[in-house]
């Protein structure tokens, strides 16, 4: 790749992040015309439209997203490069990029990364909030944290970094209404709300008090991919939810789920995975030995 062709990608990620030609053109050094001219150069190269450009908004087409994120990789690459050079004692910097469940991002981590990025003010961190299980070697990010979820990946690396209880529970208003299960057998009498997604499908399997495992046998007519919608769908009385403590430990607080079978406990555990590397960066290698002594003080 010609160092023209680089420059003109690196103009469009600049007016991409800003959201304006003057903007980004300013942060690459350039008139708002010249980096209109890059634009147009890339987009002639590549026979399509990058950008969708109005008088009041500047936007990215399908194609333009997804040339974007290519841009990442790229610039992730030269950000690794020169952490190489630099070596592991080198100053963190340059984009950090992760997939983190949604919930467990928000509740968990969002309210921690403060002290980090305050740490390492040359980092730029990118955080992708999904319960979708993705390939983090073909996507380009560095790192994801996982609930629960194993791999067989040769490419990966995995730590379990945190250990949380696992709750089974459900509203007054459905107790009330179906009456309190008090067996495992019981629950075959009763909704079960269960995790469903593309690559994942939850089936309970509860340790009981003797420490063995058992499967429950509950219907499931409402299915969710998401952590917190199971919740929400708890708390309005549509069944019982078996999650990990950080999501309900507030909701049985306050009284809008009352725990079920609280004789059965089990526990789910957080899981670090990244790509398998000779060399990990300084980003990296930071921010994974930040959220493991983290993750260590809250269990």
């Amino acid at each position: 790749m010609s160092r023209s062709k680089l420059n003109d990608i690196l103009v469009f990620m600049a007016i991409a992040d800003a959201g304006s030609f003057v903007s980004g053109g300013q942060a690459m050094g350039l008139t708002r015309s010249a980096a209109g001219k890059a634009i147009a150069r890339l987009e002639e190269r590549l026979g399509v439209r990058l950008l969708t450009r109005t008088t009041r908004k500047l936007s990215l087409t399908d194609e333009g997203r997804a040339f974007y994120d290519h841009g990442l990789r790229i610039l992730a690459a030269v950000d690794e490069a020169e952490s190489s050079v630099a070596g592991n004692a080198g100053t963190p910097r340059g984009l950090l990029r992760m997939t983190i469940p949604d919930a467990f991002g928000r509740l968990v981590i969002l309210p921690l990364l403060k002290d980090y990025m305050e740490a390492w003010p040359h980092v730029q961190v990118e955080v992708s909030l999904t319960d979708r299980v993705v390939d983090i070697v073909e996507k380009g990010f560095d790192l994801a944290i996982r609930i629960g979820v194993t791999h067989s990946d040769s490419r990966l690396i995995s730590r379990v970094i945190a250990s949380y209880k696992v709750l089974m529970c459900a509203s007054p208003a459905y107790l009330e209404r179906r009456g309190e299960p008090v067996t495992v057998q019981d629950l075959a009498r009763h909704e079960c709300l269960l995790f469903s997604s593309k690559t994942r499908k939850q089936a309970w399997r509860l340790r009981i008090e003797d420490g063995s495992l058992v499967r429950a046998a509950g219907r499931s007519r409402l299915r969710l991919d998401s952590g917190e919608a199971i919740r929400d769908a708890a708390a309005q009385g549509l069944g019982i939810a078996l999650l990990p403590e950080f999501l309900v430990e507030r909701h049985i607080a306050t009284g809008s789920l009352c725990p079920v079978l609280p004789g059965i406990h089990d526990s789910v555990n957080i899981v670090l995975i990244y790509p398998s590397r000779k060399f990990i960066e300084p980003r990296v290698r930071t921010f994974m030995d930040w959220i493991i002594r983290n993750m260590a003080d809250r269990n």
